[in-house]
């Protein structure tokens, strides 16, 4: 896989910008009022940060793929795992364009998987409501 994926809600985007950016010894590659993103390589790294969420805290967690033809071999992970899934497909999400799908584990922790294909100039807009028992929420949150 590409990178594995971590989505935090924030109450202060600058402060924790910031804050990651001495972490992590790097500045992100992404920045928009609300949003920010690291493409770390050590580790192999998604980090974004956003504000305007209901909490602070994990968001999401996520597996970019390299390509489609790896993002279909995880979707059929997805698929053998037995839990629900929702296929968003072609998206605008978090400043970027992509193809994904949502799941829960057992315990109700949202998993995304996802191809990133291009940028994008809006953050985007949310996938459809899913069941309760399936990965709710969606795009970045």
């Amino acid at each position: 896989m590409k990178r594995m994926h971590v989505h935090l809600g924030v109450r202060d985007l600058d402060t924790s910008i910031a804050f990651y950016s001495e972490l992590f010894s790097a500045a992100p590659v992404v920045r928009k009022p609300d949003y920010a993103k690291w493409l770390l390589d050590d580790p192999r790294l998604n980090f974004a940060i956003s504000q305007g969420h209901d909490h602070s805290g994990i968001a999401h967690l996520g597996l970019q793929a390299e390509d489609t033809d790896e993002l279909r071999e995880i979707y059929g992970r997805l698929q053998r795992a037995e839990q629900p899934v929702l296929e968003e497909g072609q998206t605008t999400c978090c400043y970027s364009r992509s193809e994904k799908s949502w799941t829960a584990d057992p315990d109700g922790v949202k998993w995304e998987v996802f191809h990133t294909h291009g940028e994008a100039t809006t953050y985007g807009n949310p996938a459809p409501l899913v069941p309760a028992s399936a990965a709710t929420g969606a795009c970045c949150g």
